[in-house]
């Protein structure tokens, strides 16, 4: 058996990289809010009074294919072949995060073509820091701890058993000094060593949650963020996998699954009182404990009341709740979103309240709480508007009082740039452009679409064609989502999208059965239907653009990344009449050993029995009879495979092995393993591997004429 140590997990943190200041850029005033400006959202009195009369489950923000819409795009002038590179370039910052004082931001910043963890002063005065990531390891994310301390937290691949699993740990960089260290005892803890439960503002400690060694349930600690000096406060319970806390860092509940079919939840008042069970169930019960699982939700101190994202029994929908923990019971509803599942939700710093949460439609949506960011985003729309035309305007980060916000405003045609607002000037002053050698003009419309699928399911999509060209007998993309499951499209930018559009080809992205947040029905749909139904949304895509007449039935092809990856590979083994070729970016070919890999991350035996039947259905299901792999007499068509030699998603076997089975039978292929990538690009050298590459092979199987 191999050994389970670890070894030295990152021997010397992340290395440090030299950055340039940023300079200040344009500036956009934004006026104070009118009264009645913005969209109407649902509260819940009005949700309710309007249950009892709601329509079957639809898809808001689709349109129809009008000749005159499609018309419009035809009339547009045909923009000029752009070169690969301007789709190459990587955002310039991705995923920003203030500190709670506002004066610096943490996040992914391009350096010379390389993505890095960068920590960025808002004045000159500061010089930036830049620490570069590990090859052999993934940023999984990152966050404040006070004003002068980053955390951030990594994974890897690590020998496990007879294969391999996926590692998570903790570190910090102390901004006064430079160190980087680890947080908990790295080497003997168990795979999870991430799990944060709370943080003290002021950044002097935080609770963790780890295994001691392997063979132990979860205890907490609390560590001293100064010395790294780590002190157990909650020891482990039995079968209690997770762990949470309130916002005066006092543990409060913990749940995990007793066996793969039954869990429990216990719960105390406060930190003087002995954890009990308050609850127990199956997976056959609703899923109130298991949403109650969210650290976003912060209960609130000597309080029993909180809030859990939930199932709306009438239409499926997550909405937002009240919850008492004690009880075990869900209270009044708080919030739902029109149409389609409230995605994530946010508490006060307090817990006594909500603060923002977050839904998609036809593109993303927000709904805030406090009245005074509610009228600051609708003068932030209304200001962007009259100066750029429609665009998301986002406040992604803020500091503690609210007085400094990054703002990032994007679009289907725009890939973003990123603002800093301030209250106390009323001004957003431009920090970058995602990628300045992209015009707006020059990129194609998004629609939000959709179409049936054979046994009637109502499937929805996002439709790209290319501008100033008749929406007549185009050669297609398919271009399936990662995921599967819990992820979807959004119509905001989307670079390959963009790319193969401004070639020529018109886009399709299925919203196939199980995609995230459509609701409890559309999800369960894609139960077990991995390489099956969710398969047949993909084709029926196809066949529903033929039948209109604006693809061409005899020159379509499937590019995916990840799951979509598998799609494309599947798709074109299982119906080789279909596509002309297929390409496939880190996908899997091989599904008992991915479903294998991915039940090594889950930490309780109910968690990972949920996700091997989301996947597989059946214990006797034979998972080699939808895998790629195992088929590969079946393939007609030549196919593209890339796939990072660091991927810690879908580790780079997936692909090596199906090369090899290509390669065996004299199959027509091409493939491309790019040196230290992951699961995504992190360099613009590889990406613009990725283009150049997908450019030609496209240009030689599927043609634009």
């Amino acid at each position: 058996m191999t050994s389970r140590r670890f070894g030295l997990w990152l021997s010397a943190g992340l290395a440090v990289v030299q950055m340039t200041p940023a300079l200040a850029g344009p500036q956009l005033d934004v006026p104070a809010a009118s009264a009645t400006a913005g969209a109407t959202l649902q509260s819940a009195a009005e949700t309710t009074a309007a249950r009892a009369t709601k329509p079957p489950m639809a898809f808001p923000g689709t349109v129809q294919l009008t000749p005159q819409l499609l018309a419009a795009e035809a009339a547009r002038p045909v923009p000029p072949r752009l070169p690969s590179t301007a789709f190459a370039t990587l955002p310039a910052l991705r995923a920003p995060v203030l500190s709670p004082d506002g004066l610096r931001y943490a996040g992914r910043m391009t350096i010379d073509g390389k993505e890095v963890l960068a920590i960025v002063g808002l004045t000159a005065a500061e010089k930036p820091r830049g620490y570069v990531i590990p090859e052999d390891a993934e940023l999984l994310g990152y966050f404040w701890a006070g004003n002068g301390r980053l955390l951030y937290r990594m994974g890897k691949s690590v020998p496990w058993e007879d294969d391999r699993a996926f590692a998570t740990r903790l570190a910090e960089v102390d901004l006064a000094t430079g160190k980087q260290s680890f947080l908990g005892p790295t080497q003997d803890m168990g795979l999870k060593g991430d799990d944060v439960l709370w943080i003290d503002p002021e950044g002097r400690s935080l609770l963790l949650a780890y295994q001691p060694t392997v063979y132990d349930y979860p205890s907490v600690f609390s560590v001293d963020l100064a010395s790294g000096k780590s002190t157990r406060v909650t020891g482990s319970f039995p079968n209690i996998w997770d762990w949470y806390a309130d916002n005066n860092g006092v543990v409060r509940y913990g749940y995990g699954w007793t066996d793969s079919h039954h869990w429990q939840m216990v719960y105390r008042k406060t930190a003087a009182d002995s954890f009990k069970i308050v609850a127990r169930g199956t997976d056959k019960d609703d899923e109130s404990t298991w949403n109650a699982s969210d650290k976003a939700m912060i209960m609130a101190a000597g309080s029993e009341e909180g809030f859990v994202l939930g199932k709306d029994s009438a239409n499926g929908l997550n909405a937002i709740y009240r919850y008492n923990f004690a009880t075990h019971q869900r209270g009044e509803l708080v919030f739902e979103a029109p149409g389609s599942d409230v995605e994530s939700a946010y508490t006060t710093e307090d817990g006594k309240d909500i603060k923002v949460a977050y839904f998609t439609d036809s593109r993303d949506r927000v709904k805030w709480w406090n009245p005074a960011i509610a009228d600051l985003q609708q003068s932030l729309d209304r200001s962007v508007g009259a100066v750029m035309g429609e665009r998301e305007v986002w406040i992604a980060s803020s500091s503690r009082d609210d007085s400094i916000m990054l703002v990032d405003v994007l679009g289907p045609t725009d890939p973003g740039k990123w603002y800093v607002y301030q209250e106390a000037t009323g001004r957003m002053v431009k920090l970058f452009d995602q990628n300045t050698q992209l015009k707006p003009s020059d990129l194609a419309d998004t629609r939000y679409v959709v179409y049936p699928a054979r046994d009637g399911t109502s499937i929805p999509a996002y439709l790209t064609l290319p501008v100033g060209r008749q929406a007549r007998d185009l050669p297609l993309i398919v271009m399936p989502h990662g995921g599967p499951y819990g992820v979807r499209d959004r119509g905001d930018y989307d670079a390959d999208v963009q790319f193969l559009a401004n070639r020529g080809y018109a886009v399709l992205q299925p919203q196939y059965r199980g995609s995230g947040f459509y609701g409890d029905r559309f999800d369960k749909a894609g139960d077990a239907q991995w390489g099956r139904a969710m398969q047949d949304d993909i084709d029926d895509g196809m066949d529903w653009l033929t039948e209109l007449g604006i693809a061409d039935p005899k020159r379509v092809c499937l590019v995916g990344a990840s799951y979509g990856g598998y799609a494309a590979l599947w798709g074109a083994t299982r119906n080789p009449e279909r596509y002309r070729c297929a390409v496939s970016f880190a996908g899997v070919s091989d599904m008992p050993r991915q479903l294998k890999y991915q039940l090594s991350t889950f930490s309780d035996k109910g968690a990972r029995e949920r996700w091997r039947q989301k996947v597989q259905g059946d214990a006797t299901y034979d998972l080699t009879t939808i895998s790629p792999l195992y088929a590969v007499d079946r393939l007609k068509v030549p196919v593209m495979v890339v796939h990072g030699d660091k991927d810690t998603t879908v580790p780079p076997k997936q692909s090596r092995l199906y090369v090899d089975a290509l390669k065996a039978r004299g199959l027509p292929y091409e493939y491309y393993e790019l040196a230290g990538e992951g699961h995504g690009f992190t360099t613009t050298a590889n990406a613009q591997i990725w283009y150049d590459r997908l450019d030609a092979f496209l240009a030689k199987y599927n043609p634009v004429r």
